[in-house]
């Protein structure tokens, strides 16, 4: 399977799956993406495009500077997170290894802003997070997004894409089993490819 570092290089214009805007940890769960041809795109495949991904949902500074060992981080967790969603999808009992793989990351950064002082500014309340622990608070945010996803009202709205060979999680609005018009149109004419051969075989 060939991995396609650069999301542009393989599909710029692929929308975000439905409920992915919603839940960054559903975004988070789709950045790995199975494409027609045998193709995958990571758009956490590399430091500077797990930088990127981070950047737009709100979660790092551009200038983070993440290194090889946080993106691993990042696609462990992200890993982790899609055992959940296929659990979830599938009705089968979650993963006790995907489930210690949130709650660690959820113990990861403190939540409430902790009391500072200084000179300058006197005291002050602020998030604990200097640049080395980026990463930790993101890992963090995307576990507790998860876990509200997973335990909320949309839960049982939650699917897999019906179009192969994709293999984005969505959640699913009336009977549209798809994350994108792309794979709707792909599972349309498949379905249609398949009635004629059908046909011409009786």
């Amino acid at each position: 399977m060939r991995v396609m570092k650069d999301s542009v290089i393989a599909e710029p214009d692929l929308p975000p799956a439905p409920g992915a805007e919603q839940y960054p940890a559903l975004d988070f769960a789709d950045s790995a993406i199975a494409l027609p041809g045998g193709q995958f795109l990571d758009r956490l495949g590399s430091p500077a495009a797990a930088n990127r991904w981070l950047v737009e949902h709100g979660l790092a500074p551009e200038d983070a500077g993440l290194q090889e060992v946080c993106a691993a981080q990042l696609r462990t967790l992200r890993e982790q997170i899609r055992s959940l969603l296929a659990s979830r999808v599938d009705g089968h009992p979650a993963p006790a290894s995907a489930l210690a793989a949130v709650n660690e990351a959820l113990t990861r950064a403190p939540a409430a802003s902790l009391l500072h002082w200084d000179a300058t500014r006197g005291l002050y309340r602020a998030a604990s997070h200097p640049t080395a622990q980026i990463v930790e608070h993101a890992l963090a945010a995307l576990a507790a997004d998860a876990a509200d996803l997973l335990t909320g009202p949309d839960a049982d709205r939650l699917t897999a894409c019906g179009s192969t060979p994709c293999n984005r999680y969505l959640l699913r609005h009336g009977r549209r089993h798809w994350c994108s018009t792309r794979c709707g149109d792909r599972a349309r004419a498949a379905r249609a490819y398949a009635r004629r051969t059908r046909a011409e075989v009786c």
